[in-house]
């Protein structure tokens, strides 16, 4: 069974289409790298697998349930262009709160291991409100990854993050998908998306122009699948 299947997805925005018949599946322990230039439709597309947003046609489905069913949410972890956390809460307040939200066994201990791994634990009693925004990213990042979904949903995560930080990023998705996890990843940085990718899929305009396997080439030249197929 794929970990996500998309079938002929369209949604409209008024007569606009931004997504025009979509469909490709995605394996588990699979990392796609859903890649096209602004307005393509990929942030359309992740909310849509995240059961934000409903396509006017088609079907997603999470692990072969709808993704908009309350349980198949809980196995997703998203981090959005929006980061979601609580400005008046501390970082270990928000990432504890998240997980009773979804229900862990011991919340707290869990927000502290993800404040270490994603080095903020020095600053775990400060307020969200104070942080750069590198240090809301890696908050966001530890909040998607908190717990342990099934699919993680990562869009343009590499934004405002130094290199030490998306080091420990590409580590996390590396190991996620040595333990089966599924990753979809949209990003402008190719580089450090190609690097990570074992699968490679380009929007234009809405529709799907290519997906398949990452190449060698690929990775070498990041640019190459704009090259071929962007302009189609």
């Amino acid at each position: 069974m794929s970990a996500v299947a998309v079938e002929d997805v369209w949604k409209y925005y008024g007569d606009y289409p931004a997504l025009r018949g979509i469909s490709f599946s995605v394996e588990p322990g699979a990392c796609m790298a859903l890649l096209g230039r602004n307005g393509a439709g990929k942030t359309t597309l992740l909310r849509i697998l995240a059961g934000f947003s409903k396509a006017g046609k088609g079907r997603v489905s999470i692990g072969g349930a709808d993704a908009r069913e309350q349980e198949t949410r809980r196995r997703i972890g998203v981090l959005g262009h929006g980061i979601s956390l609580y400005d008046e809460l501390s970082a270990l307040e928000n990432l504890t709160l998240f997980g009773r939200l979804y229900g862990l066994p011991d919340p707290g201990r869990t927000a502290l291991e993800w404040l270490e791994r994603t080095g903020l634990e020095r600053v775990r009693n400060g307020l969200v409100r104070e942080f750069s925004r590198g240090m809301r990213q890696r908050l966001a990042v530890a909040r998607a990854f908190l717990h342990d979904p099934s699919v993680l949903l990562l869009d343009e995560p590499f934004t405002a993050l130094d290199d030490r930080a998306i080091a420990v990023l590409q580590s996390l998705v590396r190991e996620a998908g040595v333990r089966g996890k599924t990753v979809l990843m949209s990003t402008h940085q190719l580089r450090e998306a190609l690097e990570l990718a074992s699968h490679a899929a380009l929007l234009v305009r809405g529709k799907l122009v290519f997906q398949g396997p990452r190449t060698d080439e690929m990775a070498a030249d990041p640019g190459w699948l704009y090259a071929h197929y962007g302009e189609a």
